[in-house]
């Protein structure tokens, strides 16, 4: 049940697609995200009205205005072996299908628990499974 962001320095729509196609397989790859748990919100800033931050050496890594800045909601409980085949497999995938480097992939993971989903209706659906 993730919930991911992302937000891309230069992209226009065809972009996007590759980008939110590549984090939703390397979801479904790495951490096995059934293929229909799909939450997406992608945005481009294009250069009208863009206002993205950010050190082009921060680690030493050396990133440019491709930068493409991904954030992950999902339930907490995954392995750091986990999170760390998903960094590398969507920096793997959005180089294959966007064309993005990976040094420009910057990926975030935020974690939640059962009963901070709602999938509409007013109900925590999962709030049930959380009791068990």
């Amino acid at each position: 049940m993730p919930f991911v962001r992302i937000d891309a320095v230069l992209a226009d729509g065809e972009r996007l697609e590759a980008l939110g196609r590549a984090v939703h397989d390397a979801l479904v790859d790495a951490l096995g995200i059934p293929p229909d748990d799909l939450f997406q919100v992608l945005n481009g800033h294009d250069g009208t009205h863009r206002l993205v931050r950010y050190d082009p050496a921060y680690l030493g890594i050396r990133r440019d205005d491709d930068l493409v800045f991904v954030s992950v909601t999902m339930r907490s409980g995954r392995t750091p072996e986990q999170k760390q085949a998903l960094y590398r497999r969507i920096a793997d995938l959005a180089e294959e299908y966007a064309g993005t480097e990976p040094r420009n992939v910057f990926v975030s993971i935020t974690e939640s628990e059962l009963i901070d989903w709602s999938f509409g209706e007013g109900v925590a659906q999962y709030a049930a499974l959380d009791a068990k």
